[in-house]
């Protein structure tokens, strides 16, 4: 069988594949030092939970222990494929920090307690301050990485049991705007395509996506369809020369802050060339009048000096995407963190609708999600929405989830919109909310302008509850830390961005007394006695499978309906992709392949806003722009960004990711491959920009924007000039440094602005205005940037290997069991 370092090759070995065939398969396996694949007690069925791609996988136990995992060749997702945080990640469930019992604060340190000791502080805080500001002092502030059945159970009792408005996901950050935009235009969050896409099209657009690192085996699909026959072309927007931009047949490196005026570049032309489908536009939108109005003022010429990109650049893409005959775009951070993220995002969506391409194989769109379960967030209410995709500004929609949930609609509040996180920050930092409850992520190295954020989390006046699985440096500022059980330890089902739901079963027993987080939720509702309208408990469930239960019926007959799903269906083939009900027994592969929308003005999700201002669209103006259902083509004027370089700042400063480490790499950097490939925070610079500041590869920097500063050693890539970027996965280099004036950290988001999109309400992570020095020369070592992913133009970097303990198996003859979809 073949073996691979995994780490010198996140991809893997190629399996090509021309259009309109299968993709082949490829076991991936890899185990635990000293364990050979007969000598595994059982395999039990989950799914990746680094990513949001949904690699399905089997984890390997042996005593009680994980010791591996091996990729389902039987799935949908993945046929098979793992990448490197799926094949190494899962080895931070056993690291020796997890937290395995509560801690309180005790005279200003943390100390171990009962669960009947913490859940009593909670519980009592809670009370005191409903009782004495009502619900309006409770936040809670989730993650992207719970299970369904407990972002449900969350969205329960903040909704429905406390009546808080003050509940939002660190899905904020992430994917936000793909929420926000595909309820412009369709009237309703899901994602229109398929993965199966790829295999079809011949055009695949990715717009702000390096899905070479985010989503690695969705990259590999993309990989074999390029080295097969008649491989797709591939367009790139990205200012970074990405794995992506390296094999696009046409890159395009905008200026940062510029991409809704690249969008309207790029329609302006496919307008003009006339590479429309009129008939498509008049039998299933509105809009398009305006949106023809709006890019007639951005012809290549002018949008070329806007976004510095050649125009003759711009008018290959615009050709590419004109006149594909199947074209797949996806979407990610490059658009949705950056300035004017909802419009810029909606303008890709306007391409599919102008060219009618939506519904068929092939003609996809993916705005895609950045973590595991991300759409559950949104799906059951746990980032503000309410749960099922209802719309908070219709009322009968309000009165439908009362009657779900056996309540009063009035306890639902639905006076006002949800309080995005930032909000809620800047209503904890003004004394309003007093209580903050955080699961399973970490503001304080996530959120922007850490600085201020450290000073809200660490008031004296605001209880902090922190529930996770090891001490992060969030759960380090908590009043009380909950011991939470994790992937592999509990069951439960989440769904990736193709709207494949997978389950995963419980494989080993929570280290110590850590629990479930939906056993934590259930406890709380208990302890607080919430109860329906009727004076019953109002959670009537008790385990995964019946709050699943409890979930199909508050999605029945919404866009996303799992009514027909079980988890008998769902054990021991392959996920399966909602809506799934009695009309779509065995789930929906496409949405609107009729061309009809889920936006009729009874039904829809949102009435939407203005792309500009944010301003929400009033119902009756939503109703008579859209009568019969069709989707919005809205059109948006670009603006220039709120922070804009000068001569103390004179770069551009942007964030992201390394395709080794997930958010703030509390589980990706216990697990020894992934850590040593990127074990450092770095920053990239073009070399033009390098020779003007006296960089060399490896050399010592300062980077510092208005608003903080940290140190790093420079790579010298092949980033756009003007424009430096920082990994943000990296915490504080220690306490003291961290959290002292004048000292310097490696947290990326001591840099970042307190800012955020007018519609999706996503921080803007990706235009602060930004300066580099030189502080030391190299000590003769280059960045510790992997170079699979941001590769040094420097002679003599060596390139990123895992070596032997990184090598995993590829069986390259696998099988599917009764085929995959």
């Amino acid at each position: 069988m073949p073996q691979t370092d995994r780490i010198a090759e996140p991809w893997g070995t190629r399996t090509p594949y021309g259009p309109g065939t299968s993709w082949p398969a490829r076991t991936d396996t890899f185990l635990a030092d000293g364990v050979a694949p007969e000598e595994v007690d059982r395999w039990v069925q989950s799914a990746t939970i680094l990513h949001s791609n949904g690699d399905a996988l089997d984890i390997a136990v042996r005593d009680g222990q994980m010791v591996g995992v091996r990729g389902r060749v039987e799935d949908r997702v993945n046929h098979g494929r793992l990448g490197p945080k799926d094949l190494y990640g899962w080895q931070a469930n056993a690291d020796r920090d997890r937290l395995t019992r509560p801690l309180v604060r005790k005279d200003g340190e943390l100390v171990e307690a009962t669960w009947d000791e913490a859940m009593e502080r909670v519980v009592s805080n809670t009370k005191r301050l409903m009782a004495e500001q009502g619900a309006s002092a409770i936040g809670f502030y989730t993650t992207g990485q719970l299970f369904l059945e407990e972002y449900y159970t969350l969205g329960l009792i903040a909704h429905g049991g406390l009546g808080t408005n003050h509940v939002d996901g660190n899905t904020r950050l992430c994917t936000a705007t793909a929420a926000a935009a595909l309820k412009e235009s369709f009237g309703s969050d899901g994602q229109p395509g398929s993965y199966t896409d790829i295999d079809h099209a011949d055009v695949i657009a990715l717009f702000g996506h390096n899905m070479a690192e985010t989503q690695t085996v969705l990259w590999s699909r993309v990989l074999d369809r390029l080295a097969g026959p008649n491989p797709p072309a591939l367009v790139c927007v990205d200012p970074r020369l990405t794995p992506v931009a390296r094999a696009a047949t046409v890159h395009l490196a905008p200026r940062p802050g510029t991409n809704l005026a690249l969008m309207n570049g790029l329609l302006h032309e496919i307008i003009a060339q006339d590479w429309v489908d009129h008939d498509y536009i008049d039998q299933h939108t509105v809009g398009f009048d305006d949106l023809v109005q709006m890019v007639a003022d951005h012809p290549v010429e002018r949008v070329a000096t806007i976004c510095d990109v050649p125009a003759a650049d711009l008018r290959k893409a615009a050709r590419i995407l004109g006149t594909g005959r199947r074209l797949l775009s996806t979407v990610l951070q490059g658009f949705y963190q950056s300035h004017q993220a909802t419009a810029a995002s909606v303008q890709v969506n306007n391409l599919h609708l102008v060219r009618g391409m939506l519904g068929r194989p092939g003609c996809g769109l993916l705005q895609m999600n950045g973590q595991p379960t991300a759409q559950n967030t949104r799906e059951c209410g746990a980032d503000g929405d309410l749960p099922g995709f209802r719309n908070w500004s219709n009322d009968a929609h309000v009165q439908d989830l009362a009657a779900v949930w056996n309540v009063d609609p009035m306890r639902i509040p639905h006076y006002s919109p949800p309080t995005h996180v930032m909000q809620m920050m800047r209503y904890a930092e003004e004394g309003s909310i007093r209580m903050l409850w955080v699961q399973a992520t970490n503001p304080a190295v996530s959120l922007p302008e850490l600085a201020r954020v450290r000073s809200i989390l660490t008031q004296e006046r605001l209880f902090l509850v922190v529930q996770d699985i090891f001490l992060s440096e969030t759960a380090q500022l908590a009043d009380v830390v909950l011991p939470a059980a994790t992937w592999g330890e509990k069951t439960g089902t989440f769904t990736n961005v193709d709207r494949t739901v997978h389950l995963s079963e419980k494989a080993v027993e929570p280290p110590g007394e850590a629990r479930p987080d939906l056993d934590i939720f259930l406890d709380f509702g208990q302890r607080m006695g919430l109860r329906n309208k009727d004076g019953a408990p109002l959670v009537t469930w008790h385990d995964a499978e019946s709050a699943f239960e409890a979930w199909k019926e508050c999605s029945r007959g919404r866009p996303c309906d799992y009514s027909g799903l079980t988890y008998d269906m769902l054990r021991g083939g392959s996920g399966i992709q909602w809506p799934c009900n009695e009309d779509h027994p065995d789930g929906t592969e496409r949405l609107y392949a009729d061309g009809k929308f889920w936006s009729s003005p009874d039904y829809c999700e949102s009435y939407g806003r203005d792309l500009v201002t944010g301003a929400p669209v009033e119902p009756t103006e939503y109703a008579a722009l859209n009568p019969e259902g069709r989707a919005v083509i809205k059109a948006a004027r670009y603006v220039v960004p709120h922070e804009i370089p000068s001569e103390q700042f004179p770069l551009q400063l942007i964030t992201g990711r390394t395709l080794y480490h997930f958010h703030t790499r509390t589980k990706t950097g216990r697990a020894r491959q992934l850590q040593a490939a990127a074990p450092e925070v770095w920053v990239e610079v073009s070399a033009y920009d390098a020779e003007l500041l006296g960089l060399v590869e490896g050399d010592l920097t300062e980077v510092t924007t208005p608003r903080g500063r940290l140190r790093a050693k420079a790579r010298i890539s092949g980033i756009r000039r003007g424009v430096a970027f920082v990994p943000f996965h990296y915490g504080y280099w220690d306490t003291d440094a961290g959290h002292e004036p004048g000292g310097h950290g490696r947290a990326a988001n001591e840099l970042t602005m307190t800012d955020w999109d007018p519609c999706s309400k996503q921080p803007l992570f990706k235009t602060a205005a930004a300066a580099v020095h030189k502080v030391g020369d190299g000590d003769g070592s280059p960045a510790p940037a992997p170079s699979t992913g941001s590769a040094s133009v420097a002679p003599g970097v060596p390139a990123t290997a895992g070596g032997p303990e990184a090598v995993a198996d590829e069986d390259l003859s696998a099988t599917r069991p009764g085929g995959v979809r």
